[in-house]
């Protein structure tokens, strides 16, 4: 007598294909949240600031130079380094737009 034997998947099987596949499922989601996440951000962050340059804002370049955006060009624009100093420099250069500081009229030389 032959018996016929049942291909079905059971639940023992299940959890044991699901057991394989698991760490790597894990490894892709740290992978995600450690590196892709934070490089997209910074990503976003650096185009951010390329799109808000306008001519007179004050930078600073990745390379530590300070500088005043002269001109503005599709991808590059002109900084002026020092009176008469001028150099072309490449909008992925930029490392931070530094803000313009106010001075406080609101106190007196009194101190009051």
């Amino acid at each position: 007598m032959v018996r016929a034997v049942s291909r079905a998947p059971t639940l023992e099987n299940t959890l044991k294909s699901l057991a394989q596949i698991l760490p790597i499922v894990l490894l892709v989601a740290v992978f995600w949240f450690l590196v892709l996440r934070p490089a997209r951000k910074r990503q976003h962050e650096a185009a951010q600031t390329q799109s808000e340059l306008s001519v007179g804002s004050e930078i600073m370049l990745t390379s530590g130079i300070f500088g005043t955006v002269a001109a503005i060009h599709d991808d590059a624009f002109d900084l002026t380094i020092s009176p008469g100093t001028t150099i072309t420099v490449h909008k992925q250069a930029v490392g931070r737009i530094i803000p313009v500081t106010v001075a406080d009229d609101s106190s007196d030389e009194t101190g009051e």
